[in-house]
This record gives C-alpha cells, sequence and structure tokens, in this order.
C-alpha cells in the first residue's frame, strides 16, 4: 500500500488520553499502597455519548490525519490489544485502532474505544514488552474512563467540553498545530482545578490497572520500568523539546519508583513474548519512516540488536522497494521455512508480488495462506486487490464477505465499491463509495452517494439493496449529527 507522510503534531495524547489535565505528575505511592485509588462511585460503563463522539471522532480524524496504511501491522497491533483487553477492566467495550504516519514517539486513547499510535512508537520501543507497556497503559485510560469521570463534576458541560477538546486535536491533526492546542486547552481550562487532584491519581491508576495487565496477559512489567526510564533519558537528552507525549506523561522519578515498586510484587502468569515477530514489524515501521533512505532504516535495526530474522526480513523488503522481486520472494519464503509459524511472512510475499503486479502470483500466495488462516485480513486483502485486476466479480464475492465482517474499515469499501463497479453491481458500487465516505468523514457527501445508490438499485430492481440504503440513510443522519458536535 502507498504511504503518504506528512507533518503531525506530537502533542494529540495529551487530550485523547483523556485524562483530565495530563500534565500534572503522579504523586509517590508507599510501596504497599498498590491498591487502586479509589475515586468515586462512577460507573466504568461506556456511555453512548462517549461511544457516539469517539467514532464520530474517529471518522474527522480520518479525514484530515496522515495515517499508516499497512495491513499486516495493524493486525499485529490489534492482535496485541486483543490479548491485553480481556485482563485491562474495558468491561466487553469494542475497541478500534489506528496508525498515524509520524516518527515521533506517540500513542493515543479516545473515549469510546479508539486506540492509536505512531509509527515512532515502534522506532522508540526496542522490544514488545516496552511497545505492550504503552498499548496498557493507554488501554488502562479506556478501562476507567478518565475523560468522563473527570468532568463528572461539571455534567452539565462534560458533552460539550468533550467535543471541544476533541475538535482541538482535529485543528491541529490537519495543520493548525498551536490553534489546535489552544481550541483543546481551551475546553478544559474551566474544569483544570476542580480535577487537579484526579488527574494526578488518573495515571497512577493507568500505570497500575496497565502493569497487572501485563502480567495477567503473560507479558513482563518489568517492561513498563525500562520504557519509563528510556522515556525518562529522552526527556532530558532533549531538555525544553521533548515528544508531546512526554509532555502529557512526565516520567518523574516518583513515578519509576512506583513503578519499579509495583513490577517488583507481580507475578507473572504464562509468560509470553516475541521479539523476533516486534522487531519484524519493527523494520514495516523504519521502512516506512525512513522511506527516502532505506539504508538507515537497516542500519538502525542492526545497531539496536534486532533479531537476524527481522534483519534477512528488512533487507528482503529493501530489495523489493529496489525492484528486485524475485529476489526479495525467494528471501522471504526461506524465512517462511524457518519460521512457519508467522502468517506475515507469506503475507509480505503475497504483498511483494501484488505491488509488483504479478497479480496471479499474488493470488495463489493469498489463497495459499487463506487455507490455514481464513479470517486474516491482510491475506484477504491482497487477495481482493489482485482478483480485481484479474477477476472483479470474484473480487465482489470476497469484498461483501469481509465488508460484513469489518464494517468500520475504510479501505474494505473503498475496494468494494471498485469491484463492485467494474462487475456490474451498480447499486452496491454506489453504496460501498457511500459508506467509504462517511467513514472518513464526508458524510454528507455520504449521504448525497446514497441517493445515486438508490437510484442505480432501482434501475436494477434490487430491492435488497433498496432497502439496506433506507436503513443506512437513517445512520448516516445519525453520524452527521455527531459530527456537528465538532463544529
Amino acid at each position: 500500500m502507498p504511504t503518504f507522510r506528512t507533518a503531525y503534531p506530537g502533542w494529540i495524547c495529551a487530550f485523547a488520553c483523556a485524562c483530565g489535565s495530563l500534565l500534572f505528575s503522579p504523586p509517590s505511592v508507599a510501596i504497599n499502597d498498590y491498591d487502586l485509588p479509589s475515586l468515586g462511585a462512577a460507573s466504568t460503563s461506556v456511555s453512548n455519548e462517549e461511544y457516539r463522539l469517539g467514532r464520530a471522532w474517529l471518522r474527522q480524524f480520518r479525514a484530515q490525519a496522515p495515517q499508516w496504511q499497512d495491513p499486516i501491522t495493524s493486525d499485529y497491533l490489534e492482535s496485541l490489544i486483543a490479548r491485553l483487553a480481556p485482563h485491562s477492566k474495558i468491561n466487553g467495550l469494542r475497541t478500534i485502532t489506528v496508525m498515524v504516519d509520524n516518527e515521533s514517539l506517540n500513542a493515543f486513547a479516545v473515549p469510546g474505544g479508539v486506540v492509536g499510535i505512531n509509527s515512532g512508537l515502534f522506532a522508540f520501543a526496542e522490544d514488545e514488552g516496552a511497545f505492550v507497556s504503552v498499548l496498557a497503559h493507554e488501554l488502562g485510560h479506556l478501562s476507567q474512563r478518565h475523560y468522563a469521570r473527570g468532568n463528572a463534576r461539571a455534567a452539565q458541560t462534560q458533552l460539550p467540553a468533550m467535543a471541544a477538546m476533541l475538535a482541538g486535536m482535529l485543528i491541529a491533526a490537519s495543520g493548525g498545530g498551536d490553534a489546535g492546542m489552544a481550541a483543546a486547552m481551551g475546553s478544559q481550562a474551566a474544569l483544570i482545578q476542580d480535577q487537579l487532584s484526579y488527574s494526578r491519581l488518573f495515571e497512577q491508576e493507568a500505570d497500575n490497572l496497565g502493569l497487572q495487565a501485563m502480567a495477567d496477559a503473560g507479558y513482563d512489567p518489568e517492561a513498563m520500568v525500562r520504557m519509563f526510564a528510556a522515556m525518562q533519558r529522552m526527556a532530558r537528552l532533549q531538555g525544553d523539546t521533548p515528544p508531546e507525549f512526554l509532555l502529557s506523561h512526565p516520567v518523574t522519578d516518583s513515578r519509576l519508583t512506583a513503578a519499579q515498586d509495583r513490577a517488583a510484587q507481580l507475578n507473572v502468569a504464562d509468560a509470553y513474548t516475541s521479539d523476533t515477530l516486534y522487531d519484524m514489524m519493527r523494520a514495516r515501521a523504519l521502512l516506512s519512516i525512513y522511506a527516502n533512505t532505506p539504508e538507515q532504516a537497516a542500519s538502525r535495526l542492526a545497531q539496536e540488536g534486532a533479531d537476524e530474522t527481522a534483519q534477512g526480513y528488512l533487507d528482503a523488503l529493501i530489495a523489493a522497494r529496489n525492484g528486485q522481486t524475485d529476489n526479495a520472494l525467494q528471501r522471504l519464503d526461506q524465512l517462511a521455512n524457518q519460521q512457519p509459524d508467522f502468517a506475515m511472512l507469506p503475507a509480505s510475499a503475497a504483498s511483494v508480488a501484488l505491488e509488483a503486479g504479478q497479480y496471479d502470483e499474488a493470488i495463489q500466495r493469498s489463497q495459499r495462506l487463506l487455507r490455514f488462516m481464513p479470517n486474516y485480513l491482510p491475506a484477504q486483502l491482497i487477495l481482493a486487490e489482485a482478483q480485481l485486476q484479474r477477476d472483479p466479480q470474484s473480487a465482489y464475492n470476497v469484498l461483501r464477505d469481509m465488508a460484513d465482517q469489518h464494517p468500520e474499515n475504510p479501505q474494505v469499501f473503498n475496494l468494494l465499491a471498485e469491484a463492485a463497479g467494474r462487475s456490474g453491481h451498480d447499486g452496491w458500487g454506489h453504496l460501498a463509495r457511500a459508506e467509504h465516505l462517511q467513514l472518513t468523514g464526508r458524510v454528507d457527501r455520504g449521504i448525497r452517494q446514497l441517493s445515486i445508490a438508490r437510484d442505480a438499485a432501482e434501475r436494477e430492481d434490487d430491492q435488497q439493496v433498496v432497502a439496506r440504503i433506507e436503513q443506512r440513510r437513517e445512520a448516516f443522519i445519525e453520524y452527521r449529527e455527531a459530527l456537528e458536535d465538532f463544529n
């Protein structure tokens, strides 16, 4: 998939973590004071309004922020969150992920279950445990509904404040910079004094929940301590200009000590980690970051002690970029034989074939992988895109099923729109285009597209599609109302 690289503000997590005023550091805690702080009787169930606004925010975010489109890495990210989620007290909240094409260290969580990372988080975290520790912390914020709880004492302003805060993030994401920060900060200014004691405890609570979730999921909680120490070193080296993630999550000595003490008390259940797999995902991130100088990605990966398999994997990806398709495929096949448990290796080979225009090869490779892993989304996308060039009807059939399984994936609907158009299913084609438009924040255009879809479906006398379009029109209008909270 092509990658579009533009500037992106690093401060988004200061607000998206939804922790009240996160610029305050948490207090130190006594060595045996490990019970989670009691912050009142607020329910940890996500409200419909939080969910609605969170999903509306995601639509606007997709319209304005530079995203890192990499299905293989996205699937890996979702697998880590799925491993942590049962231990993170998120009470069945359905999360959705987004990856930002930016080299700065950052991660964020938005009310309603949106979790995101910058590609730069992979670059900074040198092992899987360190990377997971950031995700665990963010899930801790989500599980405890820190934004909503921080504003609970100003209930009548909670919804407007949240909308204004998220709108400020969108201003910055689209290039507004300081104006976006001012908008987001201004939305909370009247609440900060009341939230001060809460915000300190929120970071402590997210740390404690994250450490426990890591241990329960099989990750060594000491990895969070290592990550905090690395962040502290970065903050000291960069002085007045650290990444905004470190401004919103300051790593004080007391916070580091508290994490060390807490981690020492935890037992790891069924220890699990896969640094080989992580290093390969890190290779993909570094190749995205150093897109114009891929040799820098290879040099950095080697210097930082990455697994030899990951280094060979990156060499293969670089060979593919240099037009050495056969060489790249041969290397990837060798690695896949050596590491048969990693589906991303044959998926990467199928992707290399697709990008080289070897559509039949891409179809064969993705189909072979899908026989073993029928629901592996990266391979499904490769198969659909390759079939689009050879057999649009087959692509349409595959993508119809994928759309049902992944109703919030814009890439699926973008491909479905093209496959439907090429195979003569005009009603479905326009409906899929409308879905893609609304998922990427262009809901008004999506509603207009639904009218075009209805006309096409009536010409085809497809009453099933007509009924679905009317049903979706009501949903689109609800999406538009949610988006209006950001205006």
